[in-house]
C-alpha cells in the first residue's frame, strides 16, 4: 500500500512515494523527486510530471499529505512566496482518493517526531529526566527563510498539533547595540514594529549584516562589495546569508561578530519559547539553518544564552534540547502524517 508525501515550498518542492514495510512504524521511501518551484507555472504541472516520470499507476496511492509553505484555510492554501493556490478538492479529484490533507509546512513537523531515527537528530542538552510535567508537550522552532514554530501533544502515536505564530512576536533588545539595531531596522525597512523573524532567520542574519556595515569602521571592508551587489543581483541576495557564514568561518572578525549576534539572539529567543511552553517533552531546533549551525548550537556559549533567564535558569536547564539534522525532515514528517491517514481510507 503506497502513500504520497509532499513538502511544498517557495523555493523547492519535494515529492515522495512511501510504503509500509512489514510491521514497521516508520514509512519506507520508495522514490522521490526534487523540483525547483520557479521553473514551473503551477504545482499541478509538477505533480503530473512526477507521476509520468515514475511511470506510477496513480490508483496505488491510498493517502496523501501536502505540507505547504503558507496558511491553510479550510480546503485551500495560498503559498506565501508563490502565486500558487492549492485546493484539497482538486487534489482529491486528481488522485481519486478521499484521504488528502493540506497542512502548514511547519505544523507538519510535529508528526515526524515520534518516528525519528537516531541519525536524524542530536541532543545538545539532556534535560532533567525526573521531571514528569508536560512530558507530552513538544515544541519545534526553526530559523530558515523565516522563523517558524510548531507545538504538539504527543502520546505514543496520538498527536495533536497546536498552531502558533510565535515567530512574529516583538523583538526585545537586551543591549544598547541590539536597541540600535532595532531602531535602524525600523527605519531601513520602513516598519512600525520589528518581529523576532526580522532578526532570527536567514533574512535576519542579512539584516544584522546590513546594519553593522552601515557603521564607519566597516565602510572599507571587502564584504561591502558583496552587500552592494546583493542590492541588484537576486542570486547574490539569495546567497548572502551563506556568504556571511563563510567569511565568519574563515576567521573574519567583523563577520564573526555579526554571526555571534544572530546566534545569541536565536538562543535567547529559544529560551523565551521554552519558558513560555515548558515543553519538557523536548525543544527541537529545526529549519534550514539547523544542520549548518549544529556546531554553534551545541557550544557552551549558545546554551548559556539559552538558559540565561535569571531566577528561571534551572528550569531552562531541565528542558531537553535537540537539533534536527535531517534536511528533508519536512518530507519525512509529511510521510508520517500520510501513513496515519491510511487508517481513514
Amino acid at each position: 500500500m503506497n502513500f504520497l508525501a509532499c513538502d511544498l515550498g517557495g523555493t523547492k518542492v519535494l515529492l515522495g512515494i512511501y510504503e509500509i514495510l512489514n510491521s514497521s512504524r516508520i514509512p519506507k521511501l520508495v522514490f522521490k523527486e526534487k523540483y525547483f518551484s520557479n521553473e514551473w507555472d503551477s504545482f499541478y504541472s509538477i505533480l503530473d510530471d512526477f507521476f509520468k516520470k515514475q511511470f506510477l499507476d496513480i490508483s496505488t496511492i491510498k493517502s496523501a499529505c501536502f505540507a505547504i509553505a503558507g496558511p491553510v484555510k479550510g480546503d485551500n492554501c495560498k503559498l506565501t512566496n508563490l502565486p500558487w493556490n492549492i485546493s484539497r478538492v482538486e487534489l482529491k479529484s486528481k488522485l481519486k482518493i478521499n484521504s488528502v490533507e493540506l497542512i502548514n509546512d511547519f505544523a507538519v513537523l510535529i508528526y515526524g517526531i515520534p518516528f525519528l531515527n537516531n541519525n536524524q537528530f542530536q541532543t545538545i542538552q539532556m534535560g532533567d529526566k525526573s521531571v514528569v510535567d508536560n512530558k507530552k508537550l513538544h515544541t519545534i522552532v526553526g530559523a530558515g527563510t523565516g522563523l517558524g514554530i510548531s507545538r504538539g501533544l504527543i502520546n505514543s502515536d496520538l498527536i495533536e498539533v497546536l498552531s502558533s505564530e510565535g515567530g512574529h512576536v516583538e523583538f526585545a533588545p537586551k543591549t544598547l547595540k541590539e536597541w540600535e539595531l532595532k531602531v535602524w531596522l525600523k527605519d531601513f525597512l520602513n516598519l512600525e514594529r520589528i518581529s523576532c523573524e526580522r532578526i532570527i532567520s536567514g533574512e535576519g542574519l542579512c539584516n544584522i549584516a546590513k546594519w553593522r556595515f552601515s557603521y564607519p569602521d566597516a565602510m572599507n571592508h571587502s564584504f561591502q562589495k558583496i552587500l552592494n551587489k546583493s542590492k541588484t543581483s537576486k542570486n547574490t541576495q539569495k546567497k548572502l546569508a551563506s556568504e556571511i557564514c563563510k567569511f565568519s568561518a574563515k576567521g573574519d572578525s567583523l563577520l564573526r561578530e555579526i554571526e555571534n549576534l544572530w546566534l545569541s539572539n536565536y538562543a535567547a529567543y529559544l529560551g523565551d519559547v521554552a519558558l513560555h511552553e515548558l515543553c519538557f517533552g523536548g525543544l527541537w531546533i529545526s529549519g534550514g539553518t539547523a544542520p549548518k549551525h549544529f556546531k554553534n548550537f551545541k557550544s557552551d556559549s549558545f546554551l548559556k544564552h539559552f538558559s540565561d533567564k535569571g531566577r528561571y535558569k534551572d528550569i531552562l536547564k531541565s528542558i531537553p534540547v535537540k537539533v534536527i539534522l535531517d534536511e528533508e525532515f519536512g518530507l519525512f514528517s509529511a510521510a508520517c502524517r500520510a501513513k496515519m491517514l491510511l487508517k481513514t481510507t
